[in-house]
């Protein structure tokens, strides 16, 4: 007898990540000796800081290892408050800020907070593969503005207006992007801030996790920024784990109205209780010390972005837009796919089709643009070694232009 019977309907709305499903038959096939260039995995390749990881070793010494308050130290939460004033200009106060297991965490915390079964949260696409499926988790309703390479993967104040609907809870904006990498002008958030004041029902959540990943060096800027007025009904999202190579000490946070973020902790004590104590102590050391790390590491991403934007570029039927910021390219391919379709090497003219072609013919793991809400792309993380990516490339094209 099956055991699905037993299974909630929330989690049979959702689905397995995409990325982590790629991530994980890569290292599959390379576990069984094939030589596979894994794309998929959205993190950078570059070492934890190591005076980093001494505020790991020094905390673990000194006996910093037992539980912690829910939401986070004191001191690392004012460590956030004063990130949000000298980086982002952003107020904020110690009860105004949340620390989670990773920013998926607080996203999810945020999402089962405030959403209710019936509500709608708007997502702009392609977008980051979990927003859909958390909203899911609620029974709430996920309502997605699809964006094109033309557009370069944005949404205008026009179109989010097309799918405001009075049961509108929530809006997600991530910029730099995941999957993209496209980031809102100033004068682009002016407009969407403009529009949204008209609806003062609505929440904001801002995802800047790849804020420091900055390909173009142009300043950062979100929502919250170029209006400030908005802070009542605008959560601000962001983690360690991008800009300081920290993916694995899972260390997010949130800042927000004094309410939500009571809720989110709420949350929290229910499920994970406190994130970590060790990472905390690490991630409180990534905000205060110095950025030079940062900058050493942004600045071989655009080296790498440069070298994937010329040549994906020079594939057939593959087109690329340059990144502005977190380390992804998402080129346009359903013109190789087509051609691989009509020429019998997939068996259907799929993004799905393509990816499991270039993983098995070209043993190269990228990630269906369908996982992001976008048929007809894929994408590449460039967060490897420019040895990787050229070999990568190769196989690419040697598989697409056959």
């Amino acid at each position: 007898m099956s055991s699905s019977k037993f299974l909630s309907h929330a989690v049979n709305r959702i689905k397995e990540s995409p990325t982590l499903a790629v991530t994980a038959k890569a290292s599959q096939l390379r576990s069984q000796g094939v030589d596979i260039i894994g794309l998929a995995a959205g993190e950078p390749d570059f070492d934890t800081p190591d005076f980093i990881k001494q505020a790991a070793i020094e905390a673990i010494n000194s006996g910093r290892t037992k539980y912690t308050p829910v939401g986070g130290i004191p001191s690392l939460k004012q460590a956030i408050v004063e990130k949000f004033k000298f980086d982002n200009q952003l107020i904020y106060t110690i009860e105004e800020v949340v620390v989670g297991v990773g920013g998926k965490q607080c996203i999810f915390n945020l999402c089962l907070s405030i959403l209710n079964s019936g509500d709608e949260v708007i997502i702009p696409s392609p977008y980051w593969v979990s927003y859909e499926d958390i909203t899911l988790l609620t029974d709430a309703k996920a309502v997605t503005i699809e964006s094109t390479i033309e557009e370069k993967f944005k949404i205008s104040a026009e179109k989010l207006e097309e799918k405001i609907t009075n049961k509108t809870k929530l809006i997600f904006l991530n910029s730099p992007s995941n999957p993209t990498g496209s980031v809102y002008s100033e004068s682009e958030l002016k407009d969407i801030a403009n529009l949204l004041k008209k609806y003062p029902n609505i929440i904001i959540a801002t995802d800047d996790i790849y804020e420091h990943i900055n390909l173009s060096g142009k300043p950062f800027h979100n929502i919250l920024m170029v209006d400030p007025s908005l802070k009542e009904r605008c959560v601000v999202l962001n983690g360690v784990s991008k800009a300081y190579s920290m993916t694995g000490w899972r260390i997010g946070y949130a800042a927000g109205p004094k309410e939500i973020i009571k809720a989110m902790t709420k949350l929290q004590s229910q499920s994970t209780s406190n994130p970590c104590s060790i990472s905390q102590a690490a991630a409180e050391a990534a905000l205060r010390g110095s950025h030079d790390c940062v900058t050493d590491m942004v600045r071989e991403f655009r080296v790498r972005h440069d070298y994937v934007m010329k040549h994906i570029n020079e594939i057939v039927g593959l087109q690329c837009i340059p990144a502005e910021g977190a380390f992804y390219a998402f080129p346009y391919a359903q013109d190789a796919i087509d051609l691989l379709h009509k020429n019998k090497y997939i068996n259907e003219p799929t993004d799905i089709a393509l990816c499991e072609y270039l993983i098995d013919k070209a043993n190269v793991a990228v990630v269906p643009g369908s996982a992001f809400g976008a048929s007809g792309y894929f994408r590449l993380s460039f967060a490897t070694s420019l040895e990787n990516l050229k070999e990568a490339i190769k196989r690419i094209k040697n598989a697409i232009e056959i």
